[in-house]
């Protein structure tokens, strides 16, 4: 497996974007959907129904509803989603079934261009998704201005490492159906045990020393303080693990994604 070296990747790489993002347009009516109702529904049952049990919270010294709580987290999840599933699923279907990266390689790109694209629009994904639901859920008074502005570069750069999470699963699992493994064993277990629905303070010794391992817990705790101006010297712990994390995933989803391809 060779990493990839910096000469091999140029401006080609955006073209990669650029056709990605014109058969969106395509589809962008039903693509702004999920985004706009998803935290509507999310808040509608929260805080109708757990929220009334739950009550406030106590968050950094700071007492906030239930729905409040959940409310950045939501946006967390958001960044997850999209960018590993483009990169799971659309990538896969790309590649095996559609033959997109074999038009594509018939062009001046390289597989090294091709893939960075691919994560490069998946993060893109992230950052629409988190664009729509920060509107919303500001709308409904649940996220505090300006700090909200700054979930944008964090959807970036959490949706480039949950791109390259993805793409690292696509070259490593042999069929489509493969997905369901990573996605039992890893997505749903952050969604679940990720300071999203409840303080990371509520689970055992052991339970939060895992789910400091897990970087949903991390984008979550940076979307949290950003949204909630809740701002803390361990929130930079947190921005260093993202960009650290994506720096080593981006290169070895690259690689292995070569490797597959060229076998």
């Amino acid at each position: 497996m060779k990493w990839p070296r910096p000469s091999q990747i140029s401006a080609r790489t955006l073209r990669v974007w650029q056709r990605n993002y014109a058969v969106y347009r395509q589809t962008w009516k039903i693509s702004f959907v999920p985004p706009l109702l998803e935290p509507l529904l999310y808040i509608l049952a929260f805080g109708m129904g757990l929220a009334v049990m739950v009550g406030d919270l106590d968050l950094g010294g700071r007492t906030v509803p239930y729905t409040t709580f959940i409310a950045p987290a939501l946006v967390a999840v958001a960044i997850m989603y999209n960018a590993f599933f483009e990169t799971t699923y659309n990538s896969f279907v790309r590649m095996y079934y559609q033959k997109t990266f074999d038009a594509l390689l018939a062009t001046p790109l390289n597989l090294e261009e091709i893939i960075l694209g691919e994560m490069l629009w998946a993060a893109t994904k992230a950052v629409i998704a988190t664009a729509l639901m920060g509107t919303v859920l500001s709308l409904c008074g649940l996220l505090d201005f300006p700090g909200t502005l700054l979930l944008l570069p964090l959807a970036l750069l959490g949706g480039l490492l949950f791109a390259a999470l993805g793409m690292i699963c696509t070259a490593l699992s042999p069929g489509i159906e493969t997905f369901n493994l990573p996605i039992f064993l890893g997505i749903t277990p952050m969604f679940l045990f990720s300071g999203t629905f409840f303080p990371l303070q509520n689970l055992p010794g052991w339970a939060q020393g895992v789910a400091q391992a897990l970087p949903l817990t991390h984008l979550v705790l940076l979307v949290r303080g950003c949204a909630l101006h809740l701002w803390a010297a361990e929130l930079w712990l947190s921005l260093l693990y993202l960009l650290v994390a994506t720096l080593v995933f981006l290169p070895l989803a690259i690689a292995l994604m070569v490797r597959r391809i060229v076998r």
